[in-house]
């Protein structure tokens, strides 16, 4: 039986990181995964280095880049939200969570992939896992799917512990690095494709391990 996926993040370029690899991972292993993106990431403060891209090119650049992303992933389903960068903390609570939910009656995931809310730095990552972690609590137990959870604050072991989902992605480093590649208009890909590239020892390092934590409902 096809499992099926569904990834909730706010912006292009949140899945590339600390995700790719696992997401490239799954689905060479036959899972359908649904990425729902809920911005563009159009109030970001980064156009490449130098600089091609400028605030009403953005956008339209970061989505070419999240599609260039996604296909290098193997990504096919790929759902854009349309909600405003930077603001996902002060949506209407019930618009956010009927997409989230409509999401969910759709696609029937097992496993949802989002932020842990509350450990992911950028209002927009917490207020993200928080609408995903409100919305499946509400449905009933036998029925939720699993929750990993991103998170990469300063605190974030010391209060979650150590993470308990930890994925080797060694065999998917080129996916995951072609992932990052393709958001050429973010400072941190623009630093990977620079005159300081990486060698491949040190890509080992710091990209062959993703870890997540599974999120624990209250009820």
């Amino acid at each position: 039986m096809t499992q099926n996926i569904l990834v909730v993040l706010p912006h292009p370029d949140d899945e590339a990181f600390g995700l790719s690899g696992t997401l490239a991972k799954y689905v060479s292993e036959g899972a359908k995964v649904t990425y729902a993106c809920l911005t563009l990431g159009e109030m970001g403060r980064n156009m490449g280095v130098p600089p091609f891209a400028n605030r009403v090119t953005l956008p339209t650049i970061r989505k070419a880049e999240l599609e260039a992303s996604c296909r290098a992933i193997g990504i096919q389903d790929l759902r854009m939200l349309g909600f405003h960068d930077k603001t996902i903390e002060f949506e209407d609570q019930d618009k956010l969570d009927g997409v989230i939910h409509s999401l969910l009656e759709e696609i029937k995931p097992s496993l949802v992939v989002t932020f842990y809310p509350g450990y992911s730095v950028h209002p927009d990552h917490d207020a993200t896992g928080a609408a995903v972690v409100r919305t499946i609590q509400r449905l009933p137990k036998d029925r939720r799917p699993t929750v990993y959870g991103i998170a990469f604050s300063n605190n974030c072991e010391e209060e979650l512990g150590k993470p308990d989902v930890l994925v080797d992605v060694k065999s998917f480093l080129e996916q995951k690095m072609q992932s990052i590649q393709a958001h050429k208009s973010q400072f941190q890909a623009a630093e990977l494709l620079g005159p300081k590239k990486l060698q491949q020892q040190e890509i080992v390092r710091r990209f062959g391990t993703e870890r997540f934590w599974t999120y624990s409902f209250e009820d």
